[in-house]
Parts: structure tokens; sequence; C-alpha cells
């Protein structure tokens, strides 16, 4: 995990002495390079979830094909699902119907900040939509499962009906506000759900937000 940014990088191998892809490089990828050696596998793809800095930063260093399609690598099917909301470009992967990479779509505990609509439809349609056993590989910090966020996650729990939406009355950017759903996300400084007074929504980073 990049110490800035948080963000993951990581190595799916399909066995020992296999195939292997890589999902992301925004992180430091010596140490996954070094487990592709103990694990004797070789590399194929690097999967691009999307093109933000955090998540592309070591991606020439790989020299890899990049994948942001449906594929398979030896004994690995991937599925690409587009997942447009935070960027026009995000991918969901999921690999063997086991793990899905999510990209900065779904966190444990939190959702990804953009295109409100396009945001809820796939966290909601594409993501809870998925067995619940399955394993949630985010782009930055811990992993979680769909069955995790369904019932634990803020924003998720809203959209189902199971909490109230907020009434506090804040500012964004200036912007006079209703804080609807507050998380704590990823890095620990809050992501939020606000309504601004013209009606239309947004989820932003908590350090947009003016309290109190």
């Amino acid at each position: 995990m990049d110490s800035r940014f948080l963000s993951n990088a990581y190595l799916v191998a399909d066995q020992a002495g296999g195939t292997a892809v890589f999902v992301d490089s925004g992180a430091p990828i010596e140490p996954l390079l070094r487990r592709a050696d103990e694990w004797r596998v070789t590399p194929t793809h690097v999967l691009r979830t999307h093109d933000h800095a955090d998540h592309v930063a070591h991606e020439d260093e790989l020299g890899l094909a990049v994948a942001r399609t449906s594929l398979e690598a030896g004994d690995l099917w991937i599925e690409a699902i587009p997942t447009p909301g935070h960027s026009d470009d995000m991918v969901c992967f999921v690999v063997n119907d086991i793990a899905a990479f999510s990209g900065d779509t779904l966190f444990r505990d939190s959702d990804g900040g953009g295109n409100f609509e396009q945001i809820k439809h796939a966290v909601m349609n594409v993501y809870m939509a998925m067995p619940h056993g399955r394993r949630v590989l985010p782009g930055h910090t811990d992993e979680t499962t769909i069955g995790r966020e369904w019932e634990q996650n803020p924003f998720v729990r809203f959209w189902r009906g199971l909490d109230d939406e907020g009434t506090e009355r804040i500012r964004v950017g200036g912007r006079e506000a209703t804080l609807i759903v507050w998380s704590p996300d990823y890095d620990g400084k809050g992501k939020a759900w606000v309504r601004f007074d013209d009606g239309t929504d947004a989820i932003v980073g908590g350090s947009r937000v003016e309290r109190g």
C-alpha cells in the first residue's frame, strides 16, 4: 500500500508455478515482484481499474499488457464490469467468481466520490447484487466483503431504507447543504453524502465539510 495515498496494488495467481496478473500499480510493486518470484508465477497482464495517477504510478515499470476488458490468463477467469462514476473509465474486475477488485467505487464502510447517480447505480445494482460472501479488494486500504457492506456500509444502509437521513446543516466549498449520510471512509477523514440547497446531491470528502 502506498503510504501517501493509501492506494493498493495486488498480485493474483492461479497456483504456484502458474500464471498471475497484477491489479493496479499505484502502490510500491517491489513486494509483489518478490512474491511473484517466491510463487514462481508468470505475470501476463496488469488490470487497470482506472487511470488516476495513484493507481497507475508503476505501470510502465511492470512492462505488461494493460487489460481493461474480460480475459483469461492461465486458470484465472477475469470478468471486467464497467462501473463509471468516480471516473468515466472505472472497471470492476471479478476473478474466478471469488474476489471483486472495486477500484475507487466501493470501500470498507464507504463509497467513492464522483457522479452521484452513477456511483449509486454501481454500488447498489452491480456490487450489492453480487454474492454476499464475495471478497472485495478496494483501491485503498482494507478489504471487505459484499455481505459486510450490505449490512454496515452507511451509504448502502441508507439506500436500503434502514437508516434515516441526517438533518445537520453544513457548508461545502462555501455552499449551504444538509448532511444526509456520514461515513468514516478509508482514510479516517470521513466521507459525506450532502444535499445542497438547490436539491443536488454529492458524495464529498469529509475534509471539505464545514460542521458546527
